[in-house]
């Protein structure tokens, strides 16, 4: 059954060049328990803006009925719904999709959480929902520069935190795999999330581990009638068979799908 409901906003506010940090309050919230899903935003009833916008969730405070998101200025969208303020309402349609599995690291092993960019904010809610199962969690984080640098304190209070600037301007530099080798971090269990070029290149050094990667894709309806997400299945010859981002997805274990 699809959940729908127009949710209030409790704060926005600027948090790096261009991410915002959105709180809104609605009884949906208290369904929201699974890391990884995402929430599909009507930003408002204009006819150039028909298709939602997905979002993924970036925290959850169930017993007070708030949800979290960070999200890019990047369009027209993005740029509209920046513009909202408390007590303002957005239609929002979720939790959407299949999140990280949280069952696949037991009490006592570690997970290394690695994420790019905006791909950095749905960790967030799973890294605490791992430390909360005993899990010990060490987080890598990629961002372009210094200015696009989120959440560095927030990570760092549930374990130890690697930032990583592809100029060098902040943390180490270079990419998350650069950082992962150099710091020689062993792991049980790797879930990820971020740009397709981030997530392959980890697939090919670590593809004999336990690892789970969220994909970032454009879609359309967000609960699988418009087929605008898909993505090919790895290893199938005839190139007929096909997985939806947000409804198989978006977190696929390791070899699943072609990115």
């Amino acid at each position: 059954m699809i959940k729908k409901d127009l949710f209030i906003i409790m704060k926005q506010e600027t948090i790096a060049e261009n991410i915002m940090e959105l709180t809104c309050t609605s009884p949906l919230t208290k369904q929201m328990t699974e890391p990884g899903q995402f929430l599909h935003l009507r930003v408002d009833t204009s006819e150039d803006l028909l298709l939602r916008r997905p979002i993924s969730i970036c925290d959850v405070d169930v017993e007070n009925e708030t949800v979290t998101m960070l999200y890019r200025i990047d369009g027209k969208g993005t740029k509209r719904l920046s513009l909202k303020q408390p007590g303002d309402t957005i239609n929002i349609l979720g939790p959407l999709g299949n999140g990280f599995p949280l069952e696949a690291t037991e009490r006592g092993e570690t997970a290394l959480l690695v994420g790019g960019g905006i791909g950095v904010p749905p960790l967030y809610y799973l890294s605490k929902q791992l430390t909360e199962r005993g899990v010990k969690v060490i987080h890598v984080l990629g961002f372009q520069n210094q200015v696009n640098v989120f959440y560095e304190n927030e990570f760092s209070a549930l374990g130890e935190t690697f930032i990583v600037t592809a100029d060098g301007s902040y943390g180490e530099k270079g990419f998350v795999t650069d950082v992962i080798k150099q710091k020689d971090i062993s792991f049980d269990t790797m879930y990820t999330c971020g740009p397709t070029p981030m997530l392959s290149a980890l697939q090919t050094a670590y593809r004999e581990k336990r690892l789970y990667l969220s994909l970032e894709e454009r879609m359309g309806c967000g609960v699988g009638a418009c087929f605008a997400c898909v993505c090919h299945v790895e290893g199938d010859t005839t190139q007929t068979l096909y997985r939806k981002v947000c409804t198989d997805g978006p977190v696929f274990p390791v070899g699943e799908v072609v990115l």
